[in-house]
């Protein structure tokens, strides 16, 4: 069964629907390559998909070692390369609400750099992540 059914009704967009929950994500094309930038792009949804999951495996990581990470906010900057037209940067700059402990900062990181979304990208796609711990 499809995870996913997106439809295209015109004008650069489309719109995904999530079969088992329903959620509906809208994408439009950017303003730099035909669109009108009124919603996500879907190289948007990559760099978003990145760092959602980067905080999913972070979250699950310290619920399993008892320290909590709620109220982590992130920044997300996505560059874009040429020849051909792609993501050449995912810049995610993390910032924790607390300051944690050597070890949980180290199972902070590895719990980002696990994340599937990002062993899916390919090489030509740097990631450039920074964690920003409150003092």
């Amino acid at each position: 069964m499809a995870t996913i059914k997106t439809i295209y009704p015109g004008g650069l967009r489309t719109e995904a629907t999530h079969i088992q929950s329903g959620a509906t994500i809208i994408t439009d094309a950017p303003l730099d390559n035909h669109g009108k930038g009124e919603g996500f792009s879907p190289t948007d949804l990559v760099c978003a998909s990145l760092g959602s999951c980067m905080l999913t495996i972070i979250g699950i990581s310290a619920n399993t070692h008892g320290f909590n990470i709620d109220g982590t906010e992130m920044e997300i900057n996505k560059t874009m390369g040429v020849n051909p037209r792609h993501i050449a940067d995912i810049a995610i700059d993390f910032h924790f609400p607390s300051d944690y402990t050597d070890k949980e900062k180290r199972i902070i990181e590895a719990a980002a750099h696990a994340c599937p979304v990002g062993h899916s990208l390919n090489e030509r796609t740097k990631q450039t992540i920074t964690f920003n711990y409150k003092k």
